[in-house]
């Protein structure tokens, strides 16, 4: 899978790191960080993350690499 995330939507709400801690968290400032191609096996989790984005700032794109 391949995640893309707007950085100039993003607002650092979290709801992200918290769906999937395993590929997103967020830095020293604040700033969010994420793994662009995490293993498939976590896709649920991952679309559990870009749906719970308050702003939608999240896409994945199933069997992308």
């Amino acid at each position: 899978m391949r995640i893309t995330v707007d950085m100039n939507l993003c607002e650092s709400h979290g709801q992200c790191v918290f769906a999937a801690p395993e590929v997103f968290s967020f830095d020293d400032e604040d700033r969010l960080l994420h793994d662009p191609s995490p293993a498939d096996s976590l896709l649920e989790k991952v679309e559990r993350a870009a749906a719970s984005c308050p702003v939608r700032a999240i896409t994945v794109t199933p069997g992308a690499r």
